[in-house]
């Protein structure tokens, strides 16, 4: 009889405590994950053939990645952890004996493989959000977690001289960050409220080490001498060949421009960002609840899908913390079902108690950090707000107005707007508030774009699968006249 398996589908702090979790009580585990190495966002690190001397700069939790890391290892070691990289999951498939995750292997990711599975963890993690104004497609205008990716991963600056702005406890380490590298930041512009601080003082004081932390970043911003516009947004982005300067401007108490508070700002990199969103794609195609924009899961993290578990921000975000304790009990529920044992609640009690905390400290942060109410307002028609498809603000209010569309999927269908490469991803928030609808997931059959190649070889048997115990295989590698990539969206 073969051990029972787990795949876990992401390797960022949700991802490893999980596995490792998982494994410790005879469980083997297959991590599957798209980058080179594990540690996700948060604990991304340079390529070793940069030589970063001090790596841990760039972090303040190296202590717990460097647990995890060592875990994984000697777990990989013993043989009961297969980690696999560079695998972009683009379908989970339920079957009468488990699952099978499919997966594409490599930079150029065309190679199909598979690994089959008694039970799956989605720990997908979540991506940023960026809301459209003018002048945010100039070249220089980045994420704010892509400043911050660029610097941990790659050791390099976006620029010289940046401004840093949006909303969101994200763009703390991100300023703090790029003044450390020796970048000038010439702001950073948040348009929080003050007052919902006060307003929330209450539950964010229930979790200190967060004010801590929020505190040393402030006293780092001031050593720096970055100036801080709390209440403020960028009103527009300047430039020819790219970014050379932001206009940003103070807010009223309704969330909108306050008439003659602008002023401009020169810099060469605009890092952006409005909070995060949780990657739901694998979750929805295998028909798992979505509250709102989470993937709802239950006290043991489980969905409800049975045999599927996910813990991380896909269940909301919440940061390392929330991720390692949900990660936590993922791991051990599983190891008890799999195993044919009743969960015991009290194993993971300390980690259920960081979940309750936390959940509740993000919850006044979501409501702190909301983007201006009448953000749209500063949208000009002539604005690119759908990328991929080269679809300006114009036509997405047109679409409203001449035309009665009331939902997203409607005004996609009638401008195009989130059809293209990221099928809605990027410009789905940014759509959604100029229509003034509500911003729901998108529903696709696919995680992400697939070689047609692939597809017509998935169901046919062609690929090699992992056989026993969850360890992946490969199929052989389409060939070159079938790149054509297939849209991945079911309304098309």
């Amino acid at each position: 009889m073969s051990e029972p398996s787990l795949a876990v589908i992401g390797a960022g702090p949700a991802g490893l405590a999980a596995t490792l979790a998982a494994a410790s009580r005879g469980i083997h585990v297959t991590l599957i994950d798209s980058a080179a190495e594990a540690g996700g966002q948060f604990y991304r690190r340079p390529a070793p053939e940069l030589g970063a001397r001090r790596p841990q700069a760039l972090h303040h939790q190296w202590r717990t990645w460097e647990k995890l890391r060592d875990g994984l290892r000697s777990h990989v070691q013993a043989g009961t952890v297969s980690h696999v990289t560079d695998h972009h999951v683009w379908f989970v498939e339920r079957n009468p004996t488990g699952f099978t995750v499919h997966a594409l292997l490599g930079p150029e990711q065309e190679q199909p493989a598979e690994v089959r599975a008694d039970a799956v963890l989605l720990a997908t993690g979540g991506y940023e959000k960026v809301l459209p104004f003018p002048g945010w497609t100039l070249p220089g205008v980045v994420a704010a977690g892509g400043a911050q990716a660029m610097l941990k991963g790659g050791l390099v600056l976006p620029g010289r001289t940046a401004v840093v702005a949006g909303t969101g406890p994200l763009l703390l380490p991100v300023a703090t960050g790029l003044a450390a590298a020796g970048a000038t930041v010439a702001a950073l512009v948040d348009s929080a409220d003050p007052k919902a601080f006060l307003r929330r003082s209450r539950a964010l004081a229930a979790q200190p080490g967060k004010v801590a932390e929020g505190a040393r970043y402030a006293g780092q911003l001031a050593r720096h001498r970055v100036r801080t516009l709390l209440h403020h947004t960028v009103v527009a982005a300047h430039g020819t060949e790219r970014i050379e300067a932001v206009t940003v401007a103070a807010l009223d108490g309704d969330g909108r421009v306050r008439p003659g508070t602008r002023r401009r700002l020169g810099c060469d990199t605009l890092a952006v960002g409005h909070g995060m969103l949780p990657h739901t794609d694998l979750a929805d195609a295998l028909g798992c609840r979505i509250d709102g924009t989470d993937v709802y899961a239950d006290a043991e993290q489980r969905t409800d899908v049975p045999g599927v578990w996910a813990a991380g921000e896909t269940t909301g975000i919440g940061g390392a913390a929330l991720s390692l304790a949900e990660g936590h009990i993922a791991g051990r529920s599983i190891a008890a079902r799999l195993t044919g044992r009743e969960p015991d609640p009290a194993e993971w009690a300390a980690a259920a108690r960081i979940r309750t905390r936390s959940r509740a400290f993000f919850a006044a942060v979501d409501s702190v950090y909301a983007p201006p109410a009448h953000w749209a307002e500063q949208v000009t028609d002539d604005t690119v707000v759908c990328r991929c498809e080269e679809v300006p603000a114009g036509a997405v209010r047109e679409a409203v107005r001449e035309l009665g569309a009331g939902d997203l999927r409607t005004v996609k269908l009638l401008t195009r707007a989130g059809m293209g490469w990221c099928q809605g991803r990027v410009c789905g928030p940014g759509v959604a508030g100029i229509a003034g609808c509500a911003q729901t997931p998108g529903r696709r059959p696919f995680a992400r774009p697939v070689p047609l190649g692939v597809l017509a070889g998935s169901g046919s048997g062609s690929g090699s699968g992992s056989g026993e115990g969850g360890r992946p295989g490969e199929a052989d590698q389409p060939g070159k006249s079938e790149k054509q990539r297939a849209e991945t969206n079911g309304d098309q």
